[in-house]
């Protein structure tokens, strides 16, 4: 069967919102989203709903934020609501060309402040291919809550991800230290893509100024071509993470 290619891209999105929540840049976002032109895409920090925000703030959309991005381009999307409080919620997403054919959102918090999910779906490929699953997730801040999340992630891929399915894991690791890599590489035999493509992870925090490498991509099952880390314009004044973007070959 011929390889295709698949465009990813994984971004931070902090809920619409410019660094230091300067600005409300959303349809910017969805702008820069669409002109890199990912098949698929794994958003982090979506604002599901924010009725005090709906009210104040100009431009906010009457969809959801994911139905704004989303729009005609991404037909088949999923939210994985993590946080919630009094005025709303907002969590993780995942937007594709091609349909679903199953997602899950589970909780993997470890405390009350910072609720956290791992979103997981499965995309049909079409006739003669197994299902591609995708992971959607954005980690704790402190290193021994992300090691329980990895013990986690790495179960519910052992459980839920057959061994012969192409799988990508995308999102915001939070993982300044770069212990992430190790571990998953060990125990889900995931490769990341910057990291294969050029040497090293992707500096991709703060987006104006990056030197914190703490967006990932990891893949299994395909071939990584191209890895790019969008940090300069437009991209250095929208969210104050930049997005990761790969073409890999499935």
């Amino acid at each position: 069967m011929a390889s295709e290619k698949l465009r990813i891209l994984s971004y931070n999105i902090h809920k619409g919102f410019s660094i230091f929540d300067r600005r409300f840049v959303l349809e910017s976002i969805r702008q820069a989203i669409k002109d890199a032109g990912a098949d698929l895409v794994f958003l982090q920090e979506v604002q599901g709903e924010h009725r005090k925000k709906a009210k104040k703030v100009k431009d906010w959309p009457m969809a959801s934020q994911l139905e704004y991005i989303a729009d005609s381009l991404w037909p088949h999307f999923a939210y994985g609501k993590n946080a919630i409080y009094t005025e709303g919620h907002h969590g993780n997403a995942i937007m594709s060309r091609r349909p679903f054919q199953m997602y899950e959102n589970i909780d993997i918090s470890n405390n009350k402040l910072e609720r956290r999910g791992l979103l997981h779906a499965s995309v049909d490929l079409g006739e003669g291919r197994p299902a591609l699953h995708v992971i959607c997730l954005h980690l704790d801040l402190f290193e021994r809550g992300r090691a329980n999340q990895y013990a986690r992630l790495v179960k519910r891929i052992h459980e839920h991800v057959p061994d012969e399915s192409p799988l990508i894991i995308a999102g915001d690791f939070n993982d300044w230290r770069e212990n992430a890599s190790h571990h998953l590489e060990n125990e889900l035999g995931v490769n990341e893509v910057f990291a294969t493509l050029h040497g090293r992870h992707a500096l991709s925090f703060p987006a104006w100024f990056p030197f914190l490498p703490l967006d990932r991509i990891y893949i299994r099952g395909l071939k990584p071509v191209e890895a790019k880390c969008f940090v300069q314009a437009p991209w250095d004044k929208l969210s104050d993470h930049g997005a990761l973007f790969s073409i890999c070959e499935i």
